[in-house]
């Protein structure tokens, strides 16, 4: 009988456990995605999805001899696209935390506890592994100054429209709760990389908890990287969604991303 009440009790415990994806958007990933693989803390991830956006490298082929779940873009669709596809697979699968994680190797997979654990928690839908709330991290660690210098203002006026103090919102290592994903409208988002600030901005308007943890990154010659003139695109995109959460707010132009 006292196995009987070891198995059940360990039984109840598997079952009541949040199940936790990581999902990794995809392009040209084959020579840094089994190292970043490799690293993750498989005791605290059930499953890992990679999302291929149409790669012309062995990313897929790769991909398939690890133990990873992948759906393939037949064509490409960008960065916020592969997302999308990202989030809905990871729900369809039954998700309770999603974790994205690029296969780029750029943040530390085994940061992943401290990610999820303010959602297990109850304390937060959203978690941000912030390069920027350790002072020095960033540029220490080879983020050039000039993406450092915009990172901070932009976050400063995302921080006024929002209402927030974080430290960094750019940062593209996040977990989600299953309740943020299947609130917030994030198949209404752009398909480029401002997904990510239409996403932030839309977690604070309908009031979702929001965390930060410190996440050191890692900048290297195989990692993907956005240009001068593609993150100047990126930052008036954001500051123009940040616009229409203002011109939604004050009831002068109502946006779809912010009706659930």
């Amino acid at each position: 009988s006292t196995s009987r009440v070891a198995v059940s009790e360990e039984a109840t415990e598997e079952t009541s456990r949040p199940k936790v994806i990581v999902v990794m958007p995809a392009r040209q990933a084959a020579a840094t995605l089994k190292a970043t693989f490799d690293e993750i803390p498989r005791d605290a991830v059930d499953e890992v999805i990679l999302v291929d956006d149409s790669s012309t490298d062995e990313t897929v082929e790769l991909a398939r001899q690890l133990e990873i779940n992948v759906v393939w873009h037949p064509h490409q669709v960008g960065y916020g696209g592969n997302q999308k596809t990202c989030y809905l697979e990871a729900l369809q699968r039954g998700a309770d935390v999603v974790v994205m994680l690029h296969p780029d190797g750029q943040y530390e997979p085994g940061l992943i506890p401290s990610m999820i654990e303010p959602i297990v928690a109850d304390q937060a839908d959203l978690v941000l592994g912030s390069r920027l709330l350790v002072e020095g991290w960033a540029l220490s660690a080879g983020m050039p100054r000039w993406k450092f210098i915009a990172n901070r203002f932009l976050t400063t006026i995302q921080n006024r429209i929002m209402g927030t103090r974080l430290s960094e919102a750019h940062t593209g290592y996040r977990a989600y709760s299953r309740e943020l994903l299947l609130t917030v409208p994030f198949l209404r988002n752009s398909l480029d990389f401002v997904f990510d600030s239409e996403l932030l901005y839309q977690a604070s308007y309908f009031g979702f908890r929001i965390r930060e943890v410190p996440a050191r990154c890692r900048y290297f010659d195989e990692m993907s990287a956005v240009g001068f003139r593609t993150g100047v695109v990126y930052g008036l995109k954001t500051l123009w969604a940040g616009f229409r959460l203002i011109l939604h707010r004050a009831r002068i132009l109502p946006s779809r991303k912010f009706i659930a």
